[in-house]
């Protein structure tokens, strides 16, 4: 499954803060807003990851992350000329996508729940096996109005979705995950621009739903979801990723960490990219591959008691 991060947009619920610099490259407490993303798409094992961006920002980008390869995976980086809808990220990325299955997640989503990355990893293998449609991820929240919303029935499957309803019939938001099959692409390529003018990802939802291939997950207790699009938000989103790590001891959506975790690289480029960060995120790196050089070690030095 390829994968796809829309970091474009003009942020203007955030102005005048993102006048000057893409939204997707301020930081969320200690890291920049465009790791929490790139992090979902690395526990899911998806290793090619394109990162549409607005134009004056490409190099930002392209300064910031590279092209992957020291963590392991592939970023390529395209253009979105004008925000013009969720669902063009679909025709933006089509030859990225060719006739696979993928997963868009836009760029100020952050999700953090304990089993999620094992939960991901799963409907991905599901796609990756043939399964056909659209996985949705839907998360509670206290104002449906900003959100396109759930219906479902009563055993739980999804049934509707209304688009940023006045009066919303249930507080499930749809979050900005989406799992698509290869039939993605030529759904987006036939939708009609809203009265915006945007091609909308509700739209696409519909029309596997119309198909009856629209599944949602709810999320629920267990997880976090973050949408970091307004001043509030943004705050929020910064001082939950603060308490954690504080607490626990741990970096949320450390990239060099799930590489390592995930077997994209090994503990010797891990320590060396924490090396290269001269910061408390970089001594975390080193200690996260320290950690794990002393567990092989451990492990070879049992192997050779037991043999």
């Amino acid at each position: 499954m390829k994968g796809i991060v829309l970091a474009g947009g003009a942020g203007t619920r955030l102005h005048p803060i993102t006048r000057g610099v893409s939204k997707q490259l301020m930081p969320v407490y200690d890291k920049p807003m465009i790791y929490y993303p790139l992090s979902v798409l690395m526990l899911a094992d998806i290793r090619e990851i394109l990162i549409i961006t607005v134009p004056d920002e490409k190099a930002s980008f392209e300064r910031l992350l590279g092209d992957g390869s020291d963590l392991g995976v592939s970023f390529t980086y395209v253009v979105q000329e004008a925000p013009r809808g969720i669902a063009e990220a679909l025709l933006i990325g089509a030859d990225h996508i060719g006739d696979g299955p993928v997963a868009l997640i836009l760029g100020d989503n952050i999700f953090h729940g304990h089993g999620f990355g094992a939960l991901l990893r799963s409907c991905v293998a599901d796609f990756v096996r043939g399964q056909r449609g659209a996985t949705l991820f839907g998360y509670p929240v206290r104002d449906p109005e900003r959100y396109g919303v759930c219906v479902v029935d009563g055993a739980g499957r999804l049934v509707d979705i209304v688009e940023k309803p006045e009066r919303a019939p249930t507080n499930l938001a749809v979050t900005g995950l989406y799992l698509y099959d290869a039939q993605a692409v030529g759904i987006a390529g036939r939708l009609s621009p809203s009265d915006r003018g945007e091609l909308e990802i509700t739209d696409v939802n519909r029309a596997y739903l119309a198909q009856d291939e629209a599944r949602l997950i709810d999320l629920g207790r267990g997880c976090a979801w973050l949408d970091t699009g307004t001043p509030d938000s943004l705050l929020e989103a910064g001082q939950y990723v603060q308490v954690l790590e504080h607490r626990q001891g741990v970096r949320i959506a450390c990239l060099e960490e799930i590489a390592l975790d995930r077997g994209f690289i090994d503990a010797a480029a891990c320590a060396a990219l924490g090396r290269a960060q001269r910061s408390a995120y970089g001594d975390y790196v080193q200690a996260v591959a320290l950690a794990r050089d002393q567990q092989s070690e451990s492990r070879g030095a049992s192997t050779a008691l037991v043999g």
